[in-house]
């Protein structure tokens, strides 16, 4: 059976609460999963801590690891690089851990071009007024930084049906149970075809060995 971890992109719509669930999956099964850390060329902010919230690079030595292929994603935001380095992702997966990517879909796609074994999850509301309920309940936007999101959600809605599995969260726990379910399934499926290959390689170099 196969040791190797899964390479899990969650991405969804701002305020649709993929955080959250992933910050279940990491309390509850501390030893299955590990969340990747970017990259980042920007300054830390205040109580940030390097391989904690970020890698922070220099502007240079981004570009540098670029230039080497040593991303698995990246894209630039106001100006400053955010990236996915393979090393940390590659290794974490070794070790057995289910590492998770909480990036954009763009950011997702990306990663499904390298990495074609990646699970894509998108995490979906139940409905356009209940995501924008969510983001004025949480009380960190002004209106127009809420509309500005709700545009960006509008956005992403191109890419939705290039995921693997689409999540609606409506019930927290409801949610949470189903994303695990969905986890599970992919990790059967991966083993139970790894396992079918070595199995029928076997079987046919037997039957071909004298050939």
């Amino acid at each position: 059976m196969s040791t190797s971890g899964l390479l899990i992109v969650i991405s969804g719509f701002s305020g649709v609460g993929k955080g959250t669930l992933v910050d279940l999956l990491m309390k509850r099964y501390p030893e299955e999963y590990a969340l990747s850390i970017s990259a980042t060329s920007r300054a830390p902010k205040d109580k940030e801590t390097e391989g904690v919230n970020y890698f922070y690079k220099t502007r240079e030595e981004f570009e540098k690891m670029i230039s080497e292929g040593r991303f698995l994603e990246y894209a630039v935001y106001n100006d400053d690089y955010y990236g996915t380095p393979k090393d940390y992702v590659l290794n974490e997966m070794k070790k057995g851990k289910n590492v998770i990517l909480e990036i954009d879909a763009q950011g997702g796609l990306q990663i499904k071009k390298l990495f074609p074994q990646a699970m894509l999850l998108y995490i979906v509301p139940p409905s356009a007024k209940e995501l924008m309920r969510r983001l004025i309940d949480r009380g960190r936007d002004p209106l127009d930084e809420i509309m500005r999101r709700m545009k960006r959600s509008l956005a992403e809605t191109e890419y939705i049906d290039r995921y693997d599995k689409v999540l609606v969260n409506d019930d927290l726990e409801e949610s949470f149970q189903e994303l695990r379910g969905m986890i599970l399934a992919e990790q059967k499926r991966i083993n139970e075809l790894s396992e079918y290959i070595i199995k029928i390689r076997e079987e046919l170099l037997d039957i071909t060995k004298g050939e």
